[in-house]
């Protein structure tokens, strides 16, 4: 098994989903140490984020991201990553010695604006998109959380693309591990193209409690 080493540039497109979410109900999903971000009573950000990586990319592969909760450590704000799937083998070996990513392997299938992955005989989600409209090149950064072994880490990721906002409805199987989490119908989603993505080496910022 061989990956590159961080950072890793990522081109090509994404469609990433908004969606405000129960802080009880996705509280179990989040280590302890790590705060959850209110962002109205009771609710979190929560989002999906599907993509494909494509030529020009250290590693050409699609990528589906569920991260449940916007969250703090000591100041610092980053999103939590619960469930992670991708259709390389090296990108789950990366993803997990790298950045200590919970990356599995999972089947894509795009169609005309429809994208479903699935694992094996699992149905995860379907998402079905309208086209992008109102494009506007833009470049931004954020954050991530994740843990190796007693380790804390962030890691930060900087990207820019046209974005654009969609119309869209998010299907989320009943079978689906991440089910639960409670990601209904977003109320915005959008639309990422032409993008260009840089995942940076993680730092440790702390141990993990409880």
């Amino acid at each position: 098994m061989s990956y590159p080493s961080a950072p890793w540039i990522l081109k090509g497109d994404a469609i990433q989903t908004l969606h405000l979410v129960n802080i009880d109900q996705v509280r179990r999903l989040v280590p302890a140490g790590l705060d959850i971000i209110s962002v109205w009573p009771g609710k979190t950000l929560g989002g999906v984020y599907l993509s494909q990586y494509k030529s020009g990319s250290v590693l050409e592969y699609n990528e589906l991201i569920v991260a449940p909760a916007v969250v703090i450590y000591q100041g610092k704000i980053g999103v939590w990553v619960s469930h992670i799937y991708v259709d390389n083998a090296d990108s789950v070996a990366g993803g997990r010695e790298i950045w200590g990513l919970p990356k599995e392997l999972a089947d894509f299938t795009w169609a005309e604006k429809r994208v479903t992955v699935r694992q094996g005989d699992v149905l995860l989600c379907t998402l079905n998109y309208d086209q992008q409209s109102l494009r506007w090149r833009q470049r931004l950064g954020a954050a991530s959380f994740s843990t190796m072994g007693t380790n804390l880490l962030k890691f930060d990721f900087d990207f820019e693309s046209c974005l654009g906002l969609v119309g869209s409805k998010l299907e989320v199987a009943a079978e689906s591990p991440f089910s639960g989490i409670g990601l209904n119908q977003p109320f915005a989603t959008v639309g990422c193209e032409q993008m260009t993505l840089q995942v940076n080496a993680p730092k440790v910022v702390g141990q993990r409690t409880g």
